[in-house]
């Protein structure tokens, strides 16, 4: 099982409480655990990813194992320990203004 770790608006919006759980087939990327959270929450989608291009959001990072990995390719397989459930894979909402 995967663990993703979503901000507070997005579990607001999804109406779950706490991390979520994933089952994900297959290699374990950013674009498996994003396919399998929208499939089961289908409220987020397009508000992580752009619905055409796929993109992430502007004001959304990705992270797991202290690593940003906002800006590796959707495909690249997250980190071994996140594919085997011991770190959660982090969605956070990125803060900005003056």
């Amino acid at each position: 099982m995967i663990c993703v770790v979503l901000p507070p608006h997005l579990r607001i919006l999804a109406r779950v409480d706490g991390d979520v759980e994933l089952q994900v087939e297959g290699p374990v990327t950013q674009r498996t655990v994003l396919d399998a959270l929208e499939s089961r929450y289908p409220v987020l989608r397009g508000t992580i990813r752009d619905h055409v291009t796929q993109q992430r959001r502007a004001f959304l990072r990705f992270f797991a194992c202290e690593q940003d990995l906002s800006h590796d390719p959707p495909d690249a397989p997250l980190p071994d320990a996140v594919a085997r459930g011991e770190e959660p894979f982090y969605i956070i909402g990125a803060i900005a203004g003056g």
